[in-house]
């Protein structure tokens, strides 16, 4: 029988996948949104809402390594499918509620952060961005609530869960290598497109592995959140 050190994913993954995604559906598709919809509103108004002096973030050598592409942009945007998926394949109401309720921690925990100590990009990094299909994401998100990255956050929380996910679904190795893959890809987008710096990455990683850390730790010792449905 495959087992989670497979190469492939079982047989049945499909359907298996398709079984959790179907199940709590309604649900998942109106909090995911709703969720969505309530962050961009507490974000872009701290983004526009300072009370403190606003710090830029320095530069450090992982920068200068990482070349200016902005054909890294739809890895970018990938974040907002990526982190979709995740609660998709979450079988259980209460675990979904317990994921929502560790989603909402990592942003307190990041607009606390930008209250306490409100931070952008570096003027020189912006200078050079003239390639129209980044115009409108540097006017929306402009420079601001760079440190911690909660882009990459986010990527990182969610890679995490995946990593339960597939692991439970038998998806086998490769499955599980192109989710960290992914993931990997949109912490590199953020630095490659400039509209982070490697110690907003860096910040961002830190803070989503120990939200995701904290919380699988508590579900898997928590019987009602283990096992409800």
């Amino acid at each position: 029988m495959p087992t989670s050190t497979s190469f492939l994913p079982a047989p049945g993954w499909g359907r298996e996948a398709g079984r959790r995604v179907r199940r709590h559906l309604l649900l998942k598709m109106f909090g995911t949104m709703a969720f969505m919809a309530v962050f961009f509103v507490l974000y872009f108004w701290l983004l526009k809402h300072a009370r403190l002096p606003v710090r830029s973030v320095p530069r450090i050598f992982i920068d200068r390594m990482i070349a200016f592409r902005p054909a890294a942009l739809p890895l970018y945007v990938s974040l907002w499918f990526y982190v979709a998926l995740a609660p998709a394949l979450i079988p259980s109401r209460r675990q979904l509620w317990s994921y929502a309720a560790a989603a909402a921690g990592l942003s307190f925990i990041g607009f606390a952060i930008f209250i306490a100590w409100p931070t952008n990009l570096a003027r020189e990094e912006l200078d050079p961005i003239i390639v129209p299909s980044l115009a409108y994401l540097k006017e929306v998100d402009a420079s601001g609530n760079a440190f911690p990255s909660l882009h990459v956050a986010f990527a990182v929380f969610t890679a995490f869960w995946f990593e339960r996910l597939l692991r439970q679904m038998n998806s086998g190795l490769l499955l599980r290598t192109l989710n960290w893959a992914w993931c990997a890809g949109i912490i590199y987008s953020t630095i490659a497109i400039r509209q982070h710096v490697a110690l907003d990455a860096v910040a961002g990683v830190i803070l989503g592995s120990l939200v995701a850390a904290l919380h699988l730790w508590l579900v898997e010792r928590l019987p009602a959140l283990h096992q409800g449905e």
